[in-house]
């Protein structure tokens, strides 16, 4: 038995409401959550930005994770050449980032030490990879992998900048939100302290 054009038409007309509420749902839950996923991207992706670098540079590629590997690349550091220390950088500015969010609440996100403890974070790895930039790229003779570093750099920077505007972003919401609720408590104290008023002058209006 088929379906009138009325019925059809109520389904497709369901069905795109139905992927619209699925799509602002997950939408709001990552704005809501940008802060982890920025914090896990930024732990994540220059380890593997930086593992590729070295498997490009290598043949057979060495495991990066290796307690073997990352002794030789601490024994060898050189600030002008080596490049492991841009995604320590990144995993301890984002697990500082996420250790503030986790312990701040409403007030301490909204004008507590989220924004600038970021802000301080961001700015200074952003301040240290610059500088390091400038001497890694500054031999004009070609590297292997050099498509892998440029990622690399490129990434960290992306990365600190995002975790400033997640941050501003999240203390005005989260200031918003206080406003809200500091009018509804408001609002309420005044009903309070309003009725019993409103009661009085109506005894005495009855007693005259």
């Amino acid at each position: 038995m088929g379906f009138s054009k009325e019925e059809k038409s109520r389904r497709i007309l369901r069905g795109v409401k139905t992927v619209f509420f699925l799509i602002a749902m997950l939408i709001s839950f990552l704005v809501v959550s940008a802060p982890v996923f920025f914090a896990i991207a930024d732990a994540l992706l220059p380890s593997a930005l930086l593992s590729a670098s070295l498997s490009s540079s290598s043949s057979p590629p060495p495991p990066f994770f290796s307690l073997k590997t990352l002794s030789s690349h601490f024994n060898n550091y050189d600030f002008r050449y080596s490049l492991i220390d841009i995604p320590l950088i990144s995993i301890i500015r984002s697990a500082v980032i996420i250790c503030v969010y986790s312990f701040c609440d409403g007030p301490k996100l909204s004008r507590g030490p989220y924004f600038g403890i970021t802000m301080i974070c961001s700015v200074s790895s952003l301040i240290f990879v610059s500088i390091k930039a400038s001497f890694v790229f500054s031999s004009s003779i070609p590297r292997e992998g050099y498509v892998a570093e440029t990622a690399l750099f490129i990434s960290s920077l992306v990365l600190a900048f995002a975790h400033v505007v997640v941050a501003y972003r999240t203390s005005c919401r989260e200031r918003r939100k206080l406003l809200v609720y500091k009018i509804d408590i408001e609002a309420i104290s005044a009903c309070k302290n309003g009725f019993p008023r409103y009661q009085k002058l109506l005894q005495v209006e009855r007693v005259k």
